[in-house]
């Protein structure tokens, strides 16, 4: 079976209020048995326009994946999310 990945782009406005959804999208991460392949670092905006942070997630399946994404434990952490933070997040089967 095709892994799932989240595919995220953020700029954050609110650094000092973070914190908060990492601890809260923890929750459904560790539930979903996400993996973190890419979190911030160095980036080159080859093309396009550029977000300051990057991350890719895998999870042993696309569904799982959108399983995780529209759960009631992920849905409280896009709140604070979109609260503090502009962004794009995409959902991707893998090969």
């Amino acid at each position: 079976m095709a892994k799932g990945y989240w595919i995220a782009r953020v700029d954050i406005r609110v650094q000092e209020r973070y914190h908060e959804y990492v601890s809260a999208a923890k929750v459904a991460f560790d539930k979903y048995g996400a993996k973190f392949l890419a979190r911030g670092g160095r980036t080159e905006a080859a093309e396009g326009t550029a977000r300051a942070r990057n991350v890719i997630i895998e999870f042993d399946s696309f569904e799982t994946a959108q399983a995780c994404y529209h759960s009631p434990e992920y849905q409280v952490a896009a709140a604070i999310r979109k609260e503090i933070a502009d962004g794009e997040i995409v959902l991707v089967e893998g090969a």
